[in-house]
């Protein structure tokens, strides 16, 4: 994944200067800036490629939404850094997407995990995988992914925001900009689309009873 580094945000503040009477900026607000929204950085990442289910928009993306938090920063009133940057991306996507005319590819072949998820379970110790397992897990995986990206959008933003990215329901409120009660009520539908997807079907009550017998 593309990334933007710190120091780029600290000469960008520099040279635009604060302005007499505005909120903390040049220095100051480029270390708030790291300190608040960068730890969101592989957060955005994630719902960036779940959105558009497309790998180099969802970087395009997450640069775009980047540019846009830093310049509007000053804006930012408070509330969740994490939920405010989202909403950001979650506007750019439908920006880039509209700009395709809705033709996004379907790409299932990475990991759904964060590189921060993805680093931390590197660091545990395990034995490492054989040929075999490694090759059922990657399968597993990709299985997920696809389930998720075939859910409808408004269904599938949520489930990433709130099983992937854990934020709370008035988080993802907030970027999605719909009451908590449709939050709610979107993710119990979502997870039951994954679950119809990913869980072996239910035997009927006829097979059952031909089993017992």
């Amino acid at each position: 994944m593309k990334t933007l580094s710190s120091s780029f945000f600290t000469r960008r503040a520099s040279a635009t200067g604060p302005a007499p009477g505005s909120p903390p900026s040049g220095a100051g607000q480029a270390h708030e800036f790291r300190t608040l929204i960068l730890p969101h950085l592989d957060g955005a990442y994630n719902l960036a490629r779940y959105l558009t289910r497309d790998v180099q928009l969802s970087e395009d993306v997450v640069q775009e939404s980047m540019l846009r938090a830093f310049r509007g920063f000053a804006q930012y009133r408070g509330g969740s850094p994490r939920a405010w940057l989202f909403a950001i991306v979650r506007n750019c996507c439908r920006t880039a997407q509209s700009g395709r005319s809705g033709a996004v590819s379907l790409v299932v072949s990475e990991s759904g995990l964060s590189s921060e998820a993805a680093a931390e379970l590197s660091n545990k110790a395990d034995p490492a995988p054989g040929p075999e397992e490694a090759l059922l897990r990657k399968t597993e995986i990709d299985r997920v992914r696809a389930a998720i990206e075939a859910i409808p959008e408004p269904f599938r933003e949520t489930v990433v925001l709130r099983d992937l990215e854990d934020l709370s329901y008035t988080e993802i409120a907030t970027v999605t900009g719909v009451p908590v009660g449709t939050v709610m009520s979107r993710l119990s539908r979502g997870r039951g689309m994954l679950a119809k997807e990913l869980l072996p079907p239910a035997k009927s009550d006829g097979a059952q009873s031909r089993s017992v017998q």
